[in-house]
């Protein structure tokens, strides 16, 4: 057997390069170090109000600030980013490279993190390849079908979801250049205009998700608890089936394993059968603390509740909240989701009024996620608009995408939402939950060349 060659110098530099700054389509995140970690270590205990405490190891970070006295301090850069900041992101691989050089591990750290990038980019593509290999296709049927090409590249896009809004772009810049060119128009040309339609819808919806959305920031950075005493709080909703009992278990395994915190999970479906007993299921797998009904919470108000005392008391980082699944058209249940949030404003008030009374903090929820199955495409388009006009969303979550061909909904909701789809689900995993942001995605939409 031939010895295994170590890695040269350039292939190192390179490595660090793609781990500091990003390669191409670049999702680095610290997960590759977690070699060098100590083993989790989890003791189980019991609280008032029902909850199943387990403690995880928290491994803090030689960059992180003291707190100050009587408050829990989340300055370690988050992996979970809405908005990434390079420079954050930057710190975090070098507090953990400076852990790898003092063992003497530096070219191994190097090359785990440059093979941990790229599995994590071929994760992404391989849950768009269905998307982006059906567009593929019906592209290739359009140019050479003998057909009105501008009619069959119409059918293919709608096809793939893309919304009217982006299939009229396209057209419109594909009408443009065949008058003003005397080529022939290539299937090259075609990629490269769709591909330019398609990353510039998700620019806009980056640019309308960044403006005046102030709570997205403050979450990214970790300073919730840090700064006001609170801890960070995800509202989960969406209707029955959509995997988002799953995607809060993946969610809440990313948050303590990648990004260092200490998660609550709060079972606030009260309603449907076995709804609380899977998401302790979940919080077990990731191995994180779940708040459940005891026989006096009988509503999720109640619940939720009873679960931010024990986040304020336990010195909880994020809670995320589970509410139980509703269609958008049913008015009671959407009426109780208005009520948790209220709820959520009220016992983390910050100010009061002249007469003393608390004030609601509309900084709260940090984030108003909505959980949509890929599969629906644009049929979930309606019950997203009408969530986000009555109870205001700051984000999507599209599940299932491995084992759906309809990926040009993340762009077709992204855009007439104005809202951002922030994580996609490419897998049963409970590592299969993905960042969605504008390099990534790109990558993973039909290249002109083989080079991205």
């Amino acid at each position: 057997m031939r010895p295994q060659r170590p890695p040269s110098a350039m292939a190192l530099a390179a490595a660090g390069a793609a781990v500091l700054f990003g390669a191409g389509c670049s999702s680095a995140t610290s997960a590759p170090f977690a070699a060098f970690a100590p083993p989790a270590e989890r003791a189980t205990t019991s609280a008032p109000g029902g909850a199943r405490q387990t403690t995880p190891f928290v491994r803090p970070s030689p960059w992180s600030s003291p707190a100050p006295a009587g408050v829990t301090s989340t300055s370690l850069p988050m992996v979970f980013d809405f908005f990434r900041k390079r420079s954050s992101e930057g710190l975090e691989q070098l507090s953990n490279l400076a852990d790898a050089a003092s063992k003497g591990k530096l070219g191994e750290g190097l090359v785990d993190a440059a093979s941990y990038t790229q599995m994590t980019n071929e994760a992404f593509a391989v849950g768009l390849a269905k998307s982006r290999n059906r567009l593929l296709y019906d592209l290739e049927a359009a140019l050479n079908g003998g057909g009105d090409v501008l009619e069959d590249l119409e059918d293919a896009l709608l096809q793939a979801d893309l919304g009217i809004g982006t299939v009229e772009d396209v057209l419109g810049e594909v009408r443009s250049l065949r008058e003003d060119s005397t080529q022939i128009f290539s299937r090259d040309d075609l990629r490269s205009v769709l591909r330019g339609k398609l990353i510039e819808a998700l620019e806009v919806t980056e640019e309308q998700a960044a403006m005046g959305m102030s709570r997205n920031v403050r979450f990214q950075e970790g300073k919730s608890v840090a700064e006001g005493g609170l801890p960070t709080v995800l509202f989960v909703m969406g209707a029955n089936g959509m995997g988002k009992t799953t995607t809060i278990g993946k969610l809440a395994s990313r948050l303590r394993n990648e990004g260092g915190q200490k998660v609550l999970v709060a079972a606030c479906d009260t309603f449907r059968a076995g709804a609380v007993e899977q998401l302790e299921m979940w919080a077990d797998r990731a191995e994180v603390d779940c708040f459940s009904p005891n026989e006096s919470q009988k509503s999720p108000a109640a619940v939720l509740y009873g679960s931010l005392d024990l986040a304020l008391s336990g010195g909880y980082d994020t809670v995320i909240v589970d509410t139980s699944g509703r269609l958008s058209n049913n008015d009671a249940l959407t009426a109780e989701l208005a009520k948790m949030k209220r709820v959520i404003q009220k016992r983390f008030s910050v100010s009061k009024d002249d007469e003393g009374r608390p004030l609601n903090n509309e900084d709260v929820p940090h984030e108003t996620l909505l959980v949509i199955d890929a599969a629906q495409g644009r049929m979930a388009l309606d019950s997203a608009r009408q969530w986000n006009e009555e109870i205001g969303l700051t984000g999507l979550v599209l599940t299932k995408l491995d084992g759906s061909a309809r990926g040009g909904s993340v762009v077709a909701v992204s855009r007439d939402l104005g809202l951002p789809v922030k994580l996609i689900g490419v897998g049963e995993g409970i590592d299969d939950l993905r960042d969605v942001s504008l390099g990534v995605v790109s990558c993973c939409l039909p290249r002109v060349t083989q080079s991205c």
